[in-house]
């Protein structure tokens, strides 16, 4: 269970690589990365946005199939090719008058930390890298890419009396 007042969230930013997708990426012949995404997290995302959680991707990537997945389950803001994550959260924020404890984050290394040590909920895999793992309140016990996003963002409709309420939850 995630030890934070889940009602307070807004929002709730992934990262992609190692979160969203597992951590090995495939190359395609023409050297483009190839990464795969778990059914269980879209469900979960598509399923979240529809009840009114704001739902956003903030990632270093920059490749057009992922801007076509997600924007498919309807996120709005598919945020890539973030060099430095903490100036694009800061914008994030200003656009939408949020403030940190309502904005949960999902990284897995590095380039993830100065979010993760600013929002209210930070989250990760269990297969984040150790300095991750000792920024969050909670440690996912689902792997980057094996449904991690999906356990997050159920357990925060949960709290919020929001999981299978209506008809909404039976459908894409």
């Amino acid at each position: 269970m995630i030890n934070y007042d889940l009602t307070k969230i807004k929002a709730i930013i992934f990262d992609i690589d190692g979160v969203l997708s597992a951590e090995t990426i495939t190359l395609a012949p023409d050297g483009l990365p190839q990464r795969t995404v778990n059914i269980k997290d879209g469900y979960a995302i598509q399923l979240a946005i529809k009840l009114g959680l704001h739902i956003a991707i903030m990632t270093g990537a920059n490749v057009d199939a992922i801007r076509v997945r997600y924007e498919g389950l309807g996120v709005k803001d598919v945020m890539m090719g973030c060099a430095v994550k903490i100036t694009t959260y800061e914008a994030f924020l200003k656009k939408y008058q949020l403030t940190d404890e309502e904005v949960m984050f999902m990284g897995d290394d590095i380039p993830d930390l100065e979010v993760l040590r600013r929002v209210g909920c930070p989250v990760c895999p269990q297969d984040a890298c150790q300095e991750v793992r000792e920024a969050c309140l909670y440690v996912s016990d689902r792997k980057g890419g094996y449904g991690c996003g999906r356990d997050v963002v159920e357990q925060t409709l949960r709290a919020q009396g929001k999981w299978l309420m209506n008809e909404k939850a039976f459908g894409w």
